[in-house]
């Protein structure tokens, strides 16, 4: 037991490097601690993994607070950009992130208590639910145009940034397409604005959110049901989920959307367990890793897992708020217009050391793409076609 303490806190100090690090994936983590381990004797497996779900659970808790008050995004994090920096040009963002943090939380909490009857349901309904989804994304990509005020020009960018993604994702000979895809897209042309309009972050006092128990079941069922849609399938995750929950409720304020997507990035992590151990199906990089440290997921094993990834979150919670504190404290002691330029920059150097220069090429494309929307005032959520539209072709 006081080793697998000890591979927990191992675990949150990865999940923090990745988490607040723009770039570092916890896939890349995860292939570093199966490297590790395969090259150690008589280290347990359940070690290994111990140390991969707490990173990887700590990274979503994490992985908001740099997309807050940076506008560096992931891929679990890129709808949740424009609230969150509502809220840091409110002097809010540390309600933004507890915000974050409850959606975390209880989203965690819910798939838990479900799991008993996933476990049941999951064999019987998995070959329904693969015919369905891709009808589900048409329609949801149907809602997500035409509920906006200049459907053709939502459509026109729908339909680019799609076939931007479909392109860069069939591409061969490329590490992690879908970072200089994203970082594109949804950060560095962020931070080119940024930088352009002079952007003045306020001081930002330390509030905490009000939230109705009505709007927070409502919006953790939400995103339960969207979780489960998607999270049996390969290439499919928390932005898909996302985008399925946000078509669905169109009264949406910020506090709801925050909340929704979080909530998502915690259930997706234990419905990939689920899987791995229902249907055998290794569905995100994390879980490749795992299944290779130990092919044949137990139920054992499962609950252990569930366990730690549940200790895990509440040990990161203060220590999340801890971090927001520190980020609301200096962010306004730092001049804005240099941190954006230098976190593109970043973004470029490891774009060129992760997916050499092809990738930077996706980058710098997808960067003049990202600019559209704001041009066209249209909403951003209308480049989320680069995942669409990929996945769709992909079920036809």
């Amino acid at each position: 037991m006081i080793e697998v303490i000890i591979f927990i806190l191992i675990g949150i100090l990865l999940g923090t490097i990745s988490g607040l690090t723009p770039g570092v994936h916890i896939n890349l983590l995860s292939a570093l601690i199966l490297t590790i381990y395969s090259k150690l004797t008589n280290i347990d497996p359940i070690i290994a993994i111990t140390t991969i779900v707490s990173m990887a659970i700590t990274h979503t808790f994490l992985d908001f607070i740099p997309s807050t008050y940076l506008g560096a995004p992931s891929e679990n994090t890129i709808l949740n950009i424009l609230p969150s920096h509502k809220y840091l040009l409110q002097g809010k963002a540390y309600e933004a992130i507890k915000l974050s943090i409850i959606g975390s939380y209880f989203g965690l909490i819910l798939i838990i208590i479900a799991t008993p009857l996933l476990l049941i349901v999951t064999k019987k309904s998995y070959e329904i639910i693969e015919i369905l989804i891709p009808y589900v994304l048409i329609t949801t990509s149907i809602v997500l145009i035409f509920k906006d005020k200049q459907p053709l020009n939502s459509l026109i960018i729908f339909t680019i940034s799609g076939l931007l993604g479909y392109i860069v994702l069939n591409l061969k000979n490329i590490n992690e397409p879908l970072f200089p895809l994203f970082s594109g897209l949804f950060g560095t042309s962020s931070l080119i604005l940024s930088i352009k309009e002079k952007i003045k972050i306020p001081n930002q006092i330390l509030t905490s959110p009000k939230i109705k128990i009505k709007n927070l079941i409502k919006n953790l069922n939400l995103g339960l049901f969207s979780s489960i849609l998607v999270g049996f399938l390969p290439g499919m995750g928390s932005a898909q989920a996302a985008i399925i929950s946000s078509s669905i409720n169109k009264k949406q304020t910020n506090e709801d959307y925050i909340i929704l997507t979080s909530s998502i990035n915690s259930i997706v992590l234990i419905i990939s367990l689920i899987a791995m151990y229902t249907i055998n199906k290794a569905r995100s990089g994390i879980i490749v890793a795992i299944e290779k440290i130990t092919p044949e997921m137990t139920l054992n094993n499962l609950f252990l897992l569930i366990i730690i990834i549940l200790i895990t979150a509440s040990l990161t919670i203060p220590y999340s708020l801890f971090l927001a504190k520190k980020f609301s404290k200096y962010i306004t002691k730092i001049n804005y217009q240099y941190l954006c330029t230098f976190i593109i920059i970043f973004i470029v150097i490891l774009t060129i050391l992760i997916s050499k220069p092809l990738g930077l090429l996706i980058l710098i494309t997808s960067t003049f793409l990202g600019f559209l929307p704001q041009l066209l005032n249209i909403p951003r959520n209308q480049l989320m076609g680069s995942l669409l539209i990929p996945v769709i072709l992909y079920y036809f």
